[in-house]
């Protein structure tokens, strides 16, 4: 996030909605041109909460990013392998392959971007009454908590042929592609020329029960489970609920509290082991794990639904860190790392 590479992500949005905010209308839609829908919304968030600010901050934010600016102004002789280099870098060979022919040959990818930016309910409404495998490919396209909430609003017996289809994808052939042209204004543009993407199989089939909640997911994996028992223990294995956080060591678990906020993690524990409720206490403050031990004890009953949004919340957080590095989560029986 823009402004965010030396200091919490809090700050961070903050600097950046500063900064927009001494722009001007114009400029800062311009920027907002180029943030995903996730980024714009949080930014649109913090935007909207900014109230009054001091001289003294516009300018501490202003010059920051002056500093930034200048430090990156130093421009790639060749662009082309510039972006070329560095997605491979990042993304592999395959999904950089992926990306490679519409980004220096100017590929329309309108169709996925837009499911991107509309809601859960129209995106399922959009794919009802397309074929499973059509749905699964488009779904292994979307960002794991989308795509979940995407198949809640399917009928169950769509919703459990999907997650067949996805658990079973070893990769998205050109030809498929054309077939996602067909329903989303031409997806990809030069499908042919675009490498087998690695997308989809148990572990994304996992990713995605894991935000579905408890209900829906026992009943997706029984579906599973009666077309193929192996398969369905697989996706087990690799899934990560919000029973398994205890796996984690204690500085983990500190970073997470760092994360989390207060009333977040109230709910959360609501409906957690007493051992995990333990493990989150143990690792806080005697002043603090009191006063959450107090809220605990007179928050009243809950709904199920609630606790399962905030349990999500903070899987949500603990895979953030897991991806950027800076903790290690087990799943499976044997709690292999990953």
């Amino acid at each position: 996030m823009l402004l965010g590479n030396t200091m919490s992500q809090d700050d961070g949005l903050q600097n950046a909605a500063i900064l927009l905010m001494s722009l001007g209308e114009e400029e800062a839609a311009e920027v907002f041109k180029h943030l995903s829908p996730k980024e714009v919304q949080k930014l649109g968030e913090a935007i909207a909460k900014t109230r009054s600010i001091t001289r003294e901050r516009v300018d501490e934010v202003v010059g920051r990013f002056t500093n930034v600016a200048a430090a990156h102004s130093l421009l790639v002789s060749d662009s082309g392998d510039y972006v070329r280099s560095v997605l491979k870098r990042a993304l592999g060979d395959d999904k950089a392959a992926l990306l490679l022919d519409r980004i220096l040959q100017g590929g329309d990818v309108s169709g996925i971007e837009s499911l991107k930016w509309m809601d859960p309910l129209s995106v399922a409404e959009l794919l009802r009454n397309e074929h499973p495998q059509i749905v699964a490919a488009i779904m292994v396209h979307l960002d794991y908590d989308q795509a979940a909430d995407v198949l809640r609003h399917l009928t169950e017996r769509q919703r459990n042929e999907v997650m067949l289809r996805i658990a079973t994808m070893e990769g998205i052939q050109p030809t498929a592609l054309k077939d996602l042209n067909e329903v989303l204004f031409k997806v990809l543009a030069g499908g042919d020329k675009i490498r087998k993407a690695s997308l989809g199989g148990v572990k994304t089939a996992a990713e995605m029960i894991n935000m579905m909640g408890t209900v829906i997911e026992g009943t997706v994996l029984e579906s599973i489970r009666s077309h193929d028992p192996e398969l369905a223990q697989k996706i087990m294995d690799k899934m990560f609920v919000f029973d398994d956080v205890i796996k984690l060591d204690d500085k983990a678990i500190q970073m997470v509290l760092k994360e989390v906020a207060s009333d977040a993690l109230i709910v959360a524990l609501k409906g957690a082991q007493p051992e995990l409720k333990e493990k989150f206490l143990s690792n806080m403050s005697s002043r603090a794990a009191e006063t959450l031990r107090e809220d605990l004890e007179s928050r009243g009953p809950m709904r199920l639904s609630e606790v399962e949004a905030q349990q999500k919340e903070v899987l949500k957080i603990v895979r953030r860190l897991a991806d950027e590095g800076q903790i290690v989560i087990a799943t499976g029986a044997d709690d292999a790392m990953v």
